[in-house]
Order: C-alpha cells, then sequence, then structure tokens
C-alpha cells in the first residue's frame, strides 16, 4: 500500500493564530484543557500529535468544520508545566503534511484520523524554472529583509544555503510576519513550485508595505515642526512633572472636562462643541493664556444651569397671601401675577412672560418684583440696565477678546442656578446707545417669548433657553422706551400713593423695618399715626415712599442715640417731636384756599408723579404784547396762542373788550421758573387764567383742571390723569374738571380719589368757565357790548363742541 494512502490515527492539536510546517521547530504556550489531554496521550503513545490551525480562532471547542484540512504531524519533543497557572509549554518538530479525514472528541480530547500527503516532485523540464525561482525568491527575500529590522543571520544562512523549492517556501512562510491565513495557503499548496511562487508574491506584496511603511515614516518625520517639538518636549516634561506632582495633568483635566459634560443635559450640537473646546485644551501648554481663556469659557458654560429647573409654587392662595403682606395696595400687580400662576397651573408649558412696571420712582417697582419671585417660588436676580450703552452688556463679548466675559441676562441667569429664575430689568426706560451699540436692540431677543427658546450670548456661542424665564421690567418713562422693545412687554402702571397709602405703608412696613435695622423694638420706640401724617405732609412731597423712609430712617437713628445713651427707655414720636428731629418743616399747609384773579391751578404729569401746576396771568397797558415766562415748551407756548385766540373770538360772549389784545399787554407765568415744562394739558388752565383777568372774576381756588384746548373752545383728552388727579388729591383739591374725552379713566383712578374729589367733564371751554368763575359781582355796561340771552349762549355752546 502506497504511504499516501495510510490513514494514521493520533491525538490533534487546535492550534489559534499558529501554523506549523514540516521540518520546522515551534515553542508555544496550550491552555485549553483539551489540548492539554491531546499533548500527554501523545507523550504516552509515541509522541506523535496532529497540529492543525483552526479558521476562527474564538472558538473554544472546534469541529472538524472548524478546522483547516491540511495539517502537520510533529513529535513531541518537551512538554514544561508552568508554575503559576495550569498551562503548559511544549516543543514539537514537524515531520510531514497531512490531511484530516476525521475527527473526534474522545475522553474530553480531539482524536484525529488524518492520511498523510505525497510530497510533489519537481519534473525534469521544471528543473531550470526551479533554479531561477528559488534565485528570485531569495532576491526578493533581500528586499524583505532589508525591510524588516532585526532579522536573525542563522535565519538568512539558512535561506541562502537552501535550494530545495517546496523546503524554502516553508522555511520562509514560517519564519516571515504573515498572517496565519496566508501561511495556511503555503501549507495547504502541495506543489513545491506553485508553494514557491504564491511565497513570492507574498514576499514582494509585503516588501512594498514596508516601503510604504517606510515612506510615511519618513514623512511625518520631516513634518514634525517647531510645534510638534514642542509638544514632545511638553510630554516629557509632563511626564517629569508627574512624577514631582508639580501640577494636574492636562489630559486628566480634559477628561474631567468631558466627564462633566456627559453628564449635562443638552443636545448633541452644544455637547460637541464643548467636548471640542475641552480636547483643545489638552493640547495646550497649562501655563498658556489661551488655555486660560479656554478654561474659563468651560468654567462659565458648565456653571450655566443647564435643564434644571425649580419648581413653581402654584398655591393660588399661599401666593395672594405673600404679595398682600409684602406691599400694601399695588392690587393690579398682584392681580395680574394670580392670573400668571391661575394658567400655568393650567398650562405648565405656558411660555415665559415679559412684564412692565411702569410708574414713578419710590412706589415699590423693584420691590414687588422681589415678592412676586418668592410668592411663585423662583430665583430672583436683579439687572441694572441704568446708563448702559454698550450691546455687549447685554449680549456678552466674543471670548477672544481680553477679559471677555458673558452678559448680564445670562451672567444672572448663572447666578440664579436655575434656567427658570425670575429676572427683574431694573429702569429698562433709561437705556443709552452709541458707536458700540443699541442695548434696547439686544434686549428684543431676550423678550420675544417666540426667539428666546435659543438666545446666543456671543460669549458662550450656543443656543441657550430663556423661554421659561420670567422677565419683569421697570420704568418711570415709557415714552423713552423704543417701539418695538415696548411692544413685547405688558405695561402694568403703578399709580402714585395717597396719603392715607403711605400712613398704612409707613405703619405695616417702612417703621417695622427700620425699628429693626436700627436695633430698636415695638416696645421701645413708637411712631404716632399723627406724626407719621406730619412727616408726609411737612417733610416729603413724592409720588412715591423713598423719602418718607429716609425720614423715618434718620428719626431711628435719633432715637437710638437717646436710647443707647441711657437718656430714656422708650421714644414715643409726636407731632411736636419732629422740629427737634428733622428740622423745620419744607412744606407748609398750603390747603388754604384763597379765590384769586388771574391765577388757576392746572395739573401736570412729570416722570415722577403728579403735580398741581398754578399758572399766573398779569393784564398791563401796553401794546398788545403777549408775554411767556417759566421754562415752557414750545406745545406749551402753541396753547397759550390757541387760548388767546378763542378769547378774542368771543370777547362779546365773555364780556371782555374787544381791543384788548391791542390796548392790553398779557404776561403769563407757570412759577418755578427753573423746571422746564411743556405739553398740551394746560390749555384750559391758560385760558382760565387769562378770562379771570381780563374780566377780573376771581377763580375758584378749590378747583383744578387740565384739558387741551382747541380755537373753537373744544376740550380734548390728555394723558396721566391718575397721576394728576393724585396730586390734585394730595394738594387738599375739591374739584377736577376733566376732558368729557377722559370719562373712561375715572373707573380706573385710585378709590381714595373718587371718594373724596368730585369730577366735572368738559366738552367745551364754557363748561370750564362756568364752573371755575366766579360769579361777577357787577354787570359792567359797555359801548358795544350787550348781555348775552340764554338762547343765544346755547347756540355757541352748539358751536364749540
Amino acid at each position: 500500500m502506497p504511504v499516501s494512502d495510510i490513514l494514521l490515527t493520533m491525538p490533534a492539536v487546535a492550534l489559534r493564530g499558529l501554523v506549523m510546517f514540516p521540518q520546522m521547530l515551534l515553542h508555544f504556550e496550550v491552555g485549553r484543557k483539551q489540548s492539554i489531554k491531546a499533548l500527554d496521550e501523545a507523550m504516552a503513545k509515541g509522541r506523535k500529535v496532529f497540529l492543525v490551525a483552526q479558521k476562527d480562532i474564538s472558538v473554544d471547542e472546534p469541529k472538524k468544520d472548524d478546522l483547516y484540512k491540511t495539517g502537520v504531524i510533529a513529535v513531541v519533543k518537551q512538554i514544561i508545566k508552568l508554575p503559576h497557572n495550569e498551562n503548559v509549554r511544549v516543543v514539537v518538530e514537524g515531520e510531514g503534511r497531512a490531511l484530516i479525514k476525521d475527527v473526534e472528541y474522545k475522553d474530553g480530547y480531539l482524536l484525529s484520523t488524518v492520511k498523510l500527503c505525497k510530497q510533489q516532485k519537481i519534473k525534469s523540464q521544471d528543473t531550470m524554472y526551479a533554479q531561477a525561482l528559488i534565485r528570485h525568491a531569495k532576491d526578493v527575500f533581500d528586499e524583505y529583509a532589508d525591510a524588516v529590522p532585526k532579522l536573525s543571520p542563522d535565519v538568512s544562512m539558512a535561506i541562502y544555503s537552501s535550494e530545495n523549492a517546496g523546503d524554502l517556501a516553508d522555511y520562509i512562510a514560517f519564519n516571515m510576519m504573515l498572517e496565519y491565513q496566508d501561511r495556511q495557503i503555503i501549507l495547504d499548496e502541495l506543489n513545491p513550485l506553485k508553494r514557491l511562487e504564491a511565497l513570492c508574491a507574498m514576499l514582494t506584496k509585503e516588501s512594498r508595505l514596508m516601503e510604504i511603511e517606510s515612506d510615511i515614516q519618513e514623512k511625518v518625520n520631516a513634518q514634525i515642526d517647531k510645534n510638534q517639538r514642542d509638544y514632545y518636549l511638553r510630554e516629557q516634561l509632563k511626564a517629569i512633572s508627574e512624577e514631582l506632582n508639580e501640577y494636574d495633568n492636562p489630559q486628566e483635566e480634559a477628561d474631567e472636562y468631558i466627564k462633566k459634560i456627559e453628564a449635562l443635559e443638552i443636545n448633541e450640537e452644544i455637547k460637541e462643541k464643548f467636548i471640542k473646546e475641552s480636547k483643545r485644551l489638552y493640547k495646550m501648554s497649562a501655563g498658556s493664556s489661551e488655555a486660560a481663556v479656554v478654561r474659563t469659557y468651560l468654567d462659565t458654560c458648565l456653571a450655566l444651569p443647564w435643564g434644571k429647573y425649580s419648581k413653581d409654587n402654584l398655591d393660588i392662595k399661599k401666593a395672594r397671601k405673600i404679595l398682600d403682606d409684602d406691599h400694601y395696595g399695588m392690587e393690579k400687580v398682584k392681580e395680574r401675577i394670580i392670573e400668571f400662576l391661575a394658567v400655568r397651573k393650567l398650562a405648565p408649558d405656558v411660555k415665559g412672560q415679559i412684564i412692565c412696571l411702569y410708574g414713578p420712582p419710590g412706589v415699590g417697582k423693584t420691590s414687588i418684583a422681589r415678592s412676586v419671585a418668592r410668592a411663585m417660588g423662583r430665583e430672583y436676580r436683579r439687572v441694572s440696565l441704568g446708563g448702559i450703552h454698550d450691546e455687549a452688556e447685554i449680549r456678552g463679548h466674543r471670548k477672544t477678546y481680553i477679559g471677555a466675559m458673558p452678559g448680564r441676562i445670562i451672567n444672572a441667569v448663572k447666578l440664579a442656578g436655575t434656567a427658570n429664575p425670575l429676572i427683574l430689568l431694573d429702569e429698562v426706560d433709561k437705556l443709552g446707545n452709541d458707536y458700540k451699540g443699541d442695548p434696547s436692540a439686544a434686549l428684543l431677543e431676550a423678550l420675544d417669548a417666540e426667539q428666546n427658546f435659543e438666545f446666543r450670548d456671543h460669549y458662550i456661542e450656543v443656543p441657550f433657553d430663556l423661554s421659561k424665564v420670567v422677565f419683569i421690567t421697570t420704568a418711570n418713562d415709557t415714552s423713552t422706551i423704543p417701539a418695538p422693545l415696548l411692544d413685547r412687554m405688558e405695561i402694568i402702571e403703578l399709580p402714585s400713593y395717597t396719603q392715607q397709602d403711605k400712613l398704612n405703608i409707613a405703619k405695616k412696613h417702612l417703621v417695622p423695618k427700620q425699628r429693626k435695622l436700627h436695633g430698636l423694638k415695638a416696645n421701645n420706640f413708637k411712631i404716632t399715626d399723627a406724626a407719621i401724617n406730619e412727616i408726609i405732609d411737612g417733610y416729603t412731597r413724592e409720588a412715591g415712599v423713598r423719602k418718607l423712609e429716609q425720614k423715618i430712617a434718620k428719626i431711628c437713628r435719633k432715637a437710638a442715640v437717646e436710647i443707647a445713651d441711657s437718656q430714656t427707655e422708650k421714644v414715643t414720636v409726636k407731632p411736636c417731636d419732629l422740629e427737634k428731629m428733622l428740622g423745620v418743616a419744607k412744606y407748609k399747609d398750603e390747603n388754604n384756599f384763597k379765590n384769586e384773579v388771574g391765577v388757576a391751578t392746572g395739573l401736570a404729569w412729570t416722570s415722577v408723579g403728579g403735580e398741581t401746576m398754578p399758572i399766573e396771568v398779569a393784564i398791563l397797558d401796553g401794546k398788545g404784547e403777549i408775554q411767556l415766562t417759566g421754562s415752557l415748551g414750545d406745545v406749551m407756548k402753541e396753547s397759550a396762542m390757541a387760548a388767546i385766540s378763542f378769547i378774542r373770538s368771543q370777547a362779546d360772549k365773555l364780556d371782555i373788550d374787544k381791543n384788548f389784545y391791542k390796548e392790553k399787554d398779557i404776561h403769563i407765568h407757570v412759577p418755578e421758573g427753573a423746571v422746564p415744562k411743556d405739553g398740551p394739558s394746560a390749555g384750559i388752565t391758560i385760558s382760565t387764567a387769562i378770562v379771570s383777568a381780563l374780566t377780573n372774576r376771581a377763580v375758584k381756588a378749590d378747583i383744578a383742571m387740565t384739558g387741551e384746548v382747541t380755537l373753537r373752545g373744544r376740550v380734548l383728552p390728555i394723558g396721566g390723569l391718575k397721576e394728576k388727579t393724585v396730586a390734585a388729591y394730595r394738594k387738599g383739591i375739591k374739584t377736577v374738571i376733566i376732558p368729557k374725552g377722559n370719562e373712561a379713566d375715572i373707573s380706573e383712578l385710585d378709590e381714595a380719589v373718587k371718594k373724596n374729589v368730585d369730577f366735572i367733564l368738559a366738552e367745551n371751554l364754557w363748561t370750564v368757565l362756568d364752573t371755575a368763575l366766579e360769579e361777577p359781582k357787577k354787570i359792567r355796561k359797555r359801548k358795544n357790548v350787550r348781555n348775552v340771552s340764554a338762547n343765544e349762549k346755547s347756540v355757541m355752546n352748539g358751536i364749540a363742541q
């Protein structure tokens, strides 16, 4: 029987990542129990073992289909058990190729049935080709050996001395750095020439790969410039510093930032941006200025409350109690906040609201915002906008600038620690603008509920959601707020306080507050109601209570001195004590009204509240000149001219000499000449004062008036009625004449004002004159002048209307 037809049965070992060749000596480690048992069985029965590579190295218990068909019969030379584990190290020597016929598991190891492979001989006609192929293989190996570092001289010597094509192919394949799949291809080939041809192709491929790798390495080395050199030096310095524990590892710092970024509740776009900045930090010197910029940027961005929201207090009764405890009055503001909370309770996804509290100074606009935040259970932050004229104050600076920082809105959100705080934008009407930009325009995006869900600050460079923020702004004068910005806000007007309001606020809030601040107690310090009223009347004249609080604070200091100096144990402040504590009263009681000719009381609106404005008229012999004094504006001067024109047109009906404008000079003066005054609402007051002076009929002193007059005597509606009527009430005025067009505004007035002041609605100037002027003492008969009948007067009223 031919040797190649003989079937042999022997233990088999499946090799992972290794391929054995005939005539080769192989050292390898065995760990699988089945393989160790196969080696033990081989040692017990002639030392023969079949070594075959498995196709997938991850398979722990290979079967026949998991093994290559061609393997090598080898002799086990030595087995060494390793001391620290169950593995063994084995030395085997290959004898010849064999094909698997069958494989089975027996007693816990692989038992294989194999057939020896017959070695094919080179035909005589192929001898020359074989020699040439061997020479070519050696030349190719030379190229490969040049590219491979540290190749053993023994290997080279054996290759150069070999003249057998098959053995040369096996030897080179065994000692080359080839994948085990490529080595198996060489093992499977039984024809020595084809085997060597396949090996030459593999050698050529590997040589080319080695050359390409060498070229790449040369290019990389050529591209190492000063920055890369510095990088390598920094890496060495970092290693040294780590050994010395001199500073933190930049890699650890960058990893720490990335870890914090991954924990944030942000979208992928923002997360990618922050991670990119963190990786830049790793490449920089720890002490460089650019690294400090990146570090500051990341610290600022990570400090923002991404996705952190405080829980709203939606208990309406509790919120209403907080608002009532903190502030007296302000019913409209409180009502609006309660409405917001009610809507929030029913529709949690409602967007943030922008409310503008508009009113004179000292009425509590800033403090009510703090109370609103407490009532809603939100964090509170105040941003003062007065005098800001740089857009970057709102939207931040680019982080590339030295000293760059985020804008005031983002900074307020960061300080609040939640993404839904209540932010007070104080004094929004006092924003300025210059060549650096318009900050009011920068506020448009922040205060627009349709845009602020992705507000972009120039510093953080990524969108931040402001849609859950409640913005409250304050202003003294809405006329200075740009129209687009004003359009985004809901205006709530806070009127001036009445005498009773101030008394209640002082008793419930100001006195307890100042008493606590000055270390006084309720049992050793008290201010009577009469004293508080005297302070309000004699020492303060304001729409709010700021100066009132200052006076109370001054009294508390005086009382503290008396108690601390043991002069007394208890201080009770009465009206008679005020002159000693506060000095002489600044304002005297001016409510002793006296009817005068040529003097009418008007009402004016200012940014700090309403004021009474007496207007004086003097008639002098002259040439018909008209003199206007008191720092009057153009509109007010035009109102005076319109009033004079109307009086001239109605001279007969008013019992006035027709030639007064030729023979008399008219001097119109508004006191407090240093204070600029303007506006059309003094028209009826000027008209009344002029008619009073020309007819010598006194004006009733307890009547005030406001309204614009036309050439035909019509009285037009005006603005600021709420502040004006509070000023009249504060002055003690009993009757106020207002335009008929302002009738609907009466319902919006303070209850105390409506209770104590009578309102006369005037459609034309005749109603004003009939109400404000005293009846003439006697009717003077003049040439070309006649009395007006009731019927004629009715007709004239119709004309005036």
